[in-house]
């Protein structure tokens, strides 16, 4: 028995195989939750389903699971030893904001979850605390500049990047590109099953249409996949994941001794170049497609002239 759902799309991790059926099938119920009633994406309700699955491992194991028994010191004990493999605020957050989830989802299932909840604990972590890590100017024309035929590819690579840097694409939404969301009259790219799961039209500048008809025309092996992206090796007909998405970003910037990491720099560098150039905070998170305008207010730090405009003088100064 596996985590499945009715539409396909759960996330499945390895470790689910190993778990008892009682533990599987509440998974399965919780995670169709996440999905229908809190409209959660994939990728969040994969992580969610990790954390849930290895406290329900502790408590159960291989007996049927009996809510009721779970107790404040349980959960306590759980956080201590996960979180103990690794301390960090966000890995800190992430299994308490797991918690809360389940305990929210057990609720409404008629069970009292106000002790166990009591002992759940965010650390102090303040979010707009740091500025996001982007890729400089220059370090982008280094970017741009690095794809040649001597590497593997270089036409996908390219149009990849050019995705994520013009147009603020996660990873995931790139590797979900079909050729059918392209419309070049128009000159627009259609996102859909984001991760706020809406759809999305966006405009589509000519370096990034130029980067991807380059690859669908030069590249891309015959496939009878709808996606642009796909296989380069093996099955040609699949399409490629955000994973092998991440991997070829990751490999350009390695390519020229980047120390960043994360293909979300990326996407940082491009909601930078917006307010840079004068962009509302409003228009920064509809093109970036958050749900609430608190996840763009971090970009608020760059944008220097209007902060500098509504700075209070110093007391004791004479400005």
């Amino acid at each position: 028995m596996t985590i499945s759902a009715t539409n396909g799309d759960t996330p499945n991790s390895p470790e689910t195989s190993t778990y008892s059926a009682y533990i599987r099938e509440e998974l399965r119920l919780y995670d169709e939750h996440l999905r229908d009633v809190r409209g959660l994406s994939a990728g969040t309700r994969k992580d969610r389903l990790r954390i849930i699955g290895l406290l329900l491992e502790g408590k159960f194991k291989h007996r049927k699971i009996v809510f009721a028994r779970m107790q404040p010191d349980d959960v306590r004990q759980f956080l201590s030893t996960r979180l103990a493999q690794r301390q960090t605020p966000s890995n800190a957050s992430q299994h308490a904001a797991a918690l809360r989830s389940y305990l929210r989802y057990r609720a409404t299932c008629g069970d009292s979850v106000a002790q166990l909840a009591a002992v759940i604990q965010n650390p102090v972590h303040w979010k707009l605390a740091s500025l996001p890590r982007a890729l400089t100017p220059d370090e982008i024309g280094r970017l741009l500049e690095s794809f040649s035929t001597r590497y593997r590819w270089p036409k996908r690579s390219y149009a990849i990047i050019r995705c994520a840097l013009d147009l603020g694409l996660r990873s995931g939404e790139i590797a979900g590109l079909k050729i059918s969301d392209i419309d070049w009259l128009t000159g627009t790219v259609t996102l859909k099953g984001t991760k706020t799961l809406r759809q999305d039209i966006l405009p589509l500048p000519m370096e990034t249409g130029q980067a991807l008809a380059e690859y669908l025309q030069h590249e891309r092996p015959p496939s009878s996949s709808p996606s642009i992206f796909v296989m380069h090796r093996g099955d040609h007909d699949r399409g490629v994941t955000a994973g092998a998405i991440r991997g070829v970003i990751g490999w350009a910037y390695r390519r020229i001794g980047l120390k960043h990491t994360r293909s979300h720099a990326l996407r940082h560098a491009f909601a930078c170049r917006l307010v840079e150039r004068g962009s509302s905070l409003k228009e920064v998170a509809d093109l970036l497609r958050h749900r609430s305008l608190n996840s763009t207010l971090i970009y608020a730090k760059l944008d220097t002239p209007k902060l500098a405009a509504v700075a209070l003088p110093w007391p004791g100064s004479t400005a």
